[in-house]
């Protein structure tokens, strides 16, 4: 993200110090959130923490691609316009940097 968009990640919780979010430098406004989450969270069984990607869509776009498999709503976002992805490589590194990119331009 700093190479790509110079923005360095923001730990805001001091409740939670390995969760962290990505802002635009320009309007300030987040457009990834880095988790660590039970995963009962996203409405798996079990208590386990994983590591999860929480980003923008369009509205329009959600419905399509929320499957409970890959691509879960947002955690703790609202759910019209993030979604959220579990970092287990279920979706590969080089679709989370396409949707990254999607995600940054929708938080102009």
């Amino acid at each position: 993200m700093t190479a790509t968009y110079h923005d360095d990640l923001e730990f805001l919780w001091k409740k939670f110090p390995g969760n962290a979010v990505w802002r635009r430098a320009d309007t300030h406004k987040w457009y990834a959130a880095l988790l660590k989450v039970p995963q009962s969270k996203l409405g798996l069984a079990g208590d386990e923490i994983i590591t999860i990607i929480d980003l923008r869509l369009a509205t329009a776009d959600l419905a399509k691609l929320i499957d409970n498999d890959r691509y879960f709503p947002g955690y703790h976002m609202n759910k019209n316009h993030w979604y959220s992805i579990i970092l287990d490589g279920r979706v590969t590194d080089a679709e989370i940097f396409d949707r990254l990119q999607t995600s940054y331009d929708l938080a102009h």
